[in-house]
């Protein structure tokens, strides 16, 4: 195991209730983290991924706590990471998860801008605001360093991964509201990243295509079609495991990637490298 991927501070993860959200934060105590507060909009599930972590955590003063939240509201959002700062007295790690899709798919001329309106509001402008509460804590706290194989080196105040998409950078037909919404959400990360940078903060996204989530799953079970569709399109013929998406998210954590800032790191098997036909 390489040492600078481990994990000692304090994280957050917005949406940790399920899905990716919710296996980041376990990756991030298995990878170390001392504690970690699970936010998220449903309190029953962050209670049940919260209680979940104490299985996989590896510090030994490992502690985990929920805070009930809604990304759409500024208050809720401040509130969140006011309460991490009280009760764990920092914010080395924050991960922001929350999302939501499309919904119905529509051509671009058809699309329905009350629910055009509720994707932004969640996906941009929701993590815009979690971004800005995270940095602003982040930015007034001591920075940390990293004692490596070459001697001791900076590795900053903190570490924020945005969940986008490839999306980001792709589109797909008649979902036009979710690809606009995360390539806003690239966007956010690429300017944290660079007006923070001086300060010792650093942002950067995970891009997945397809993740084995409950929501994939459940798809999968009423429309076989959609496993056709992954196997023609992924060249490795499946979707991503969730752990290979949120392993990543703890790596750009830790300080091994103490030099990755404002980066976008594409979790897609090569599907937005070329067009396939077969």
């Amino acid at each position: 195991m390489i040492n600078s991927t481990q994990l000692d501070g304090i994280a957050l993860v917005v949406g940790a209730g399920r899905g990716i959200g919710r296996e980041a934060a376990f990756s991030l105590a298995e990878a170390g983290a001392r504690a970690i507060v699970f936010a998220d909009m449903n309190d029953e599930t962050a209670k049940e991924s919260s209680e979940e972590s104490k299985k996989y955590a590896t510090n030994k003063d490992y502690e985990s706590t929920i805070f009930k939240m809604d990304v759409r509201d500024d208050k809720s959002v401040q509130d969140m990471v006011d309460f991490v700062v009280k009760e764990f007295g920092r914010l080395d790690y924050a991960v922001n998860a929350a999302g939501t899709d499309n919904g119905v798919h529509k051509q671009l001329a058809d699309t329905d801008i009350e629910n055009f309106d509720r994707i932004m509001n969640i996906n941009a402008r929701g993590n815009l605001l979690c971004v800005r509460a995270q940095v602003a804590a982040m930015r007034k706290q001591d920075p940390k360093t990293w004692k490596s194989r070459n001697g001791t080196r900076d590795i900053g105040r903190g570490a924020i991964v945005n969940l986008a998409s490839a999306n980001s950078f792709a589109g797909l037909p008649g979902k036009g509201s979710y690809t606009i919404s995360k390539h806003a959400f690239m966007g956010i990360t690429k300017m944290a990243g660079l007006d923070h940078a001086p300060e010792g903060i650093r942002v950067n996204a995970v891009c997945p295509t397809w993740v084995r989530t409950p929501l994939l799953d459940d798809e999968l079970r009423k429309n076989p079609e959609v496993q056709g569709m992954i196997s023609a399109i992924v060249p490795i013929k499946r979707a991503a495991e969730c752990e290979e998406v949120s392993d990543t998210i703890a790596f750009l954590c830790s300080p091994a990637a103490s030099y990755i800032n404002g980066a976008s790191l594409l979790i897609d098997a090569a599907v937005t490298t070329t067009v396939r036909l077969f």
